[in-house]
């Protein structure tokens, strides 16, 4: 029996999937959750970022849920490192913590804030303040860390956040989301605000990977656990019409290799109703979740589409989307 969690902006929502529907079930509503990240390492438990109430845990897959006590309350962005089980948040005003006891204690990462980079960070809507829009520690190395800031670059760590490398060569400013692969060593993903990139040398250097999209305001990302070469992006011709009110002007797209992008349809509503805010690639399907809360799944790489029906508590927003 598969299973995921969602983020909705407003409660954390866990769906099971049954006799070929998805049931839902809500927690921490009216919290803020817009985050979240699973410990594959312990099952069953599963961390919500707020948006002004700090980092949430739970235990039970989603049941019972107790306050992390994080420092700061603004949280956009949570990982837990496969390789060694730290977990990371990342908060606005742009700040990094770090625990190594499932969130009892913290510990803030404030090198990153020595960045030379540091005074030029602005997020547009709010251009007094910026955020740790993304972090991905590497699966393989346990102190190996990427850090997206929106806006201001993409910061690479070697020593677990104790010191930072500023803006890598290549890299999109306006960092939307980052990836490692789970089985080959070095090969990190990023999907940002000009287009999307990818490396090869554990994020010492990226190249931009955009030939074959008329749309460059990348968002959501996600790549093959099986194949490093095959990974997916959502994007729209820019940020209003990617989060306005009408209609995205979006797709999910696929490149495999050399290979320009794809955008794919086989299915997926044609236009899209609203952004696919987030992807997910498993070993046998893809899903792709909407803002506006529709789940839709692939079977086949992306070749072929069908809308995921779901019963229960339902779902009308979606922010994030990870496997339980």
């Amino acid at each position: 029996m598969a299973g995921l969690f969602v983020a909705t902006g407003d409660a954390i929502v866990r769906l099971d999937e049954t006799d070929g529907e998805w049931v839902a079930t809500r927690a921490l509503v009216g919290s803020g959750a817009q985050c979240l990240a699973v410990d594959s390492n312990t099952p069953g438990r599963v961390y919500a970022g707020l948006r002004e109430g700090g980092v949430r845990r739970s235990d039970d897959g989603g049941g019972t849920w107790i306050d992390c006590g994080l420092p700061e309350p603004g949280v956009f962005s949570l990982a837990v490192s496969p390789a060694y089980g730290t977990v990371y948040a990342g908060t606005e005003p742009s700040r990094l913590f770090a625990s190594r006891d499932s969130g009892e204690t913290w510990e803030a990462l404030d090198a990153l804030l020595d960045l030379p980079s540091r005074p030029s960070w602005s997020f547009p809507p709010r251009p007094w303040t910026s955020h740790v829009r993304w972090v991905a520690p590497s699966p393989h190395e346990a102190s190996l860390l990427l850090v997206g800031i929106e806006l201001g670059g993409l910061m690479r760590s070697a020593d677990g956040g104790r010191s930072w490398d500023d803006h890598r060569p290549g890299a999109q400013r306006d960092v939307h989301c980052l990836a490692w692969h789970p089985g080959v060593q070095g090969r990190a993903y990023e999907a940002g605000g000009g287009g999307a990139a990818f490396s090869v040398d554990g994020g010492e250097t990226w190249s931009a990977a955009d030939d074959g999209r008329d749309r460059h305001y990348t968002w959501a990302l996600s790549v093959d656990p099986a194949d490093p070469d095959l990974w997916y992006v959502s994007a729209s011709t820019g940020p209003f019409a990617a989060h306005g009110r009408g209609e995205p002007q979006a797709h999910v797209y696929r490149r495999h290799g050399d290979e320009p992008w794809t955008a794919l349809g086989g299915g997926l509503p044609e236009p899209l109703p609203a952004m696919p805010y987030a992807l997910v690639a498993a070993e046998d399907r893809l899903y792709a979740g909407l803002s506006d809360g529709q789940l839709w799944e692939s079977r086949d790489r992306g070749d072929t589409w069908a809308a995921c029906r779901i019963t229960g508590e339902g779902l009308t927003a979606l922010h994030a989307l990870a496997l339980a």
